[in-house]
Order: C-alpha cells, then structure tokens, then sequence
C-alpha cells in the first residue's frame, strides 16, 4: 500500500468511527424530564452540566447569575452554578436558588413531585404549583413573557410552614 493511501484510509477511519461528540449528548434540560421533571425548573441558558449517575450528583452552569419575577410576588435568582442531588420526582441539597418570601431571600433546598403539583421547599416553609407552570423554562432577566416585558401569571398555593 503506498504511504497515500495509508493516510486516507487512515483520515477515513478517523472521520467514520470517531466517537459521539458532546452535541450528540442529552442537554440538561432533558436529563430533568429523564427524571419526571419539566424542563422549566431550569432557566433558559445552561451552558453544560455534569451529572454522576450513580449518586445523582449533578451541577448546571449558566455564563452568569440570572434573575427574575414570576407574578410580581415571586422573585427568583440562580447563582451561575447550580447543584444538588437528583432521584425520580425528587431534587434534594438544592445550592444556587433562592426565592424573594417577603423582605427575606431564602435558598430553596428541595423539590419533590407529587403527580402533577411540584413542591418547593425553603426548608421551614414549602409552597405547591402544578407541573404545568414550568413546562417551558424562564429567561434571565423577564421571566416567562420577554416579548412584551410583561410578567407571566403562575397558579400557586403559597408558601406555608412545615412545622
């Protein structure tokens, strides 16, 4: 075989078998729906994350914070690295999202499913929203409605004490 050939075959065997790149990998939004849960609870932006399957140990990473208001009353930030624990309908050690409760920013610690309402606890105080509030997922800075700058409505229960 003459040393040319040897090159292209070897350059087509490096071009046919080469292994899936990352683009070919789940996004982290659809690794949260391989564990029964919306898209949503993430805002729009996650740039990678990396997740041990094994303990369910996982971290989403956004270029920067991101903040925003859903039904004036609820304002919420992501700090840029998001991490916690994740098990089928249940998200738990939550670090990197806090939620506005009156004058007191408050870290929201875990999330559980049960059926169609998602329960989001501050660790004192839990609050109920049905499933189809985070089908879609918000965007830094407006939320759910960025088209005309106008905040959207979610259907809640308020937060009320678990003691």
């Amino acid at each position: 075989m003459s040393p040319n050939i040897t090159v292209y075959l070897f350059l087509f065997v490096l071009l046919f078998f080469r292994p899936l790149h990352a683009d070919d990998s789940p996004t982290a939004y659809e690794i949260m729906q391989d564990y029964n849960f919306p898209p949503g609870l993430l805002p729009k932006g996650v740039v990678k994350y990396d997740l041990d399957r094994s303990t369910g140990r996982f971290h989403a990473y956004l270029n920067d914070s991101c903040a925003f208001s859903l039904e004036g009353s609820y304002q919420l930030r992501y700090k840029s690295t998001i991490g916690g624990y994740i098990s089928d309908n249940k998200l738990t050690d939550l670090t990197g999202i806090s939620v506005k409760v009156l004058f007191l920013w408050l870290n929201i610690v875990e999330v559980d499913r049960r059926g169609d309402e998602l329960e989001f606890s501050v660790g004192i105080a839990s609050a109920n929203f049905p499933i189809d509030n985070f089908y879609e997922s918000p965007q830094c800075g407006c939320g759910l409605d960025c088209v005309n700058g106008q905040v959207s409505k979610l259907r809640t229960k308020s937060f009320v004490s678990s003691i």
